[in-house]
């Protein structure tokens, strides 16, 4: 999967963000000397919104996003049948 596929975009350091998707996943580069990694979190028209609460690799933040995605779409399903024990 690209970053087209999830939806994802990636700053780099010293770099700007050069158009937002609103919903859309973007990874913010750290400088090295605070322990490097990327910030990840969703865009929107006037916000911010952090996903995971901690810096992160890309891998563990494309993790993050495929559970997300899996997240969202099965939100609906309901069993019927689920009974507490």
């Amino acid at each position: 999967m690209s970053s087209k596929d999830l939806g994802y975009q990636i700053v780099y350091r010293g770099e700007m963000l050069p158009y937002f998707v609103e919903g859309g996943w973007v990874f913010f580069q750290r400088l090295k000397e605070y322990g490097g990694g990327y910030w990840l979190g969703r865009t929107y028209h006037d916000a911010f919104i952090f996903g995971l609460e901690r810096p992160t690799s890309l891998s563990d933040g494309i993790d993050f996003i495929f559970l997300t995605i899996a997240t969202e779409r099965n939100s609906a399903k309901f069993d019927d049948e689920f009974k507490l024990t």
